[in-house]
């Protein structure tokens, strides 16, 4: 897809993942959907069921209502994932905070070895921060109801791609359908490419290698932040990768709190 393409040009592709947890590595998808607009109308829609490879939590289930006998039966992401990237293929995605759903879908990509779009990505809330500052807030529901739309079930991915394309649309009406694709990635500022949510390049450093290890295996690292000297044996639990930075999310024990430790202030890293 050419850059320079008219937004009323464009095939659009809104997309919502529900997850088991709230970072990739440690949890899994379990549901995704889409809806695909292109010339002013939706033209296809795509939603799945997926298992993840451990049980959820009562915590989790009250958030997307998504129950563990609801995905017993469905099946697992790397059955599924590669018709997904044939659906937004020849399209821009977009989604409402983008960056969380990129991460959980971009190493699934990487896991079945499928090349990572090249298009940026779009979300629906930058773009309404930029062109709806008035909103008091910008959660999808609060949208939904700032452009009194049509109401679907809250948490659920197929309903939630729905409003994430709604309010897509009305960000695009106010900044100008004549203008370009590029025009628009520039209005919201923060660059999405899918390249920079990447799992597997992460791994490229020995510190990305250590700390993405050992959370795939379950075990602690030992941490060198800020300087040699300031060691830590962390407990992480996911990585987030972000356009204001990358993060590791751990517990330090005996503190019961997670928290945020920053790529770029460590020095250097090993399981232990």
């Amino acid at each position: 897809m050419n850059l320079a393409t008219p937004l009323k040009d464009l095939t659009i592709v809104a997309f919502d993942t529900e997850t088991s947890g709230a970072y990739p590595l440690d949890s899994d998808l379990c549901e995704i959907a889409a809806v695909k607009w292109k010339n002013g109308q939706i033209i296809d829609t795509y939603q799945t069921f997926v298992k993840p490879t451990k049980k959820m939590s009562d915590f989790i289930i009250t958030i997307h209502g998504i129950t563990n006998e609801m995905v017993e039966s469905a099946p697992a992401v790397n059955q599924v994932i590669e018709d997904f990237y044939k659906f937004i293929s020849d399209s821009v995605v977009v989604a409402h905070h983008a960056p969380f759903d990129l991460g959980f879908i971009g190493y699934e990509f990487e896991k079945k070895n499928l090349m990572l779009p090249t298009v940026p990505a779009l979300c629906s809330s930058l773009l309404s921060r930029k062109l709806f500052p008035e909103s008091k807030n910008h959660k999808l529901q609060t949208l939904v109801d700032f452009f009194k739309l049509e109401k679907g079930v809250a948490h659920r991915a197929l309903d939630d791609s729905k409003a994430c394309l709604a309010v897509t649309l009305k960000c695009i009406e106010k900044f100008g359908w004549d203008k370009t694709l590029e025009d628009l990635l520039k209005a919201q500022v923060v660059r999405l490419e899918w390249k920079n949510f990447s799992i597997y390049s992460l791994q490229d450093t020995s510190v990305g290698n250590a700390v993405v290890s050992a959370i795939l295996s379950g075990r602690n690292i030992d941490l060198s932040y800020r300087n040699d000297n300031d060691h830590r044996i962390l407990t992480p639990l996911g990585v987030v990768r972000n356009p204001d930075g990358d993060y590791i999310v751990a517990l330090q024990p005996p503190e019961p709190e997670q928290k945020r430790f920053y790529f770029k202030r460590i020095v250097a890293a090993k399981i232990v």
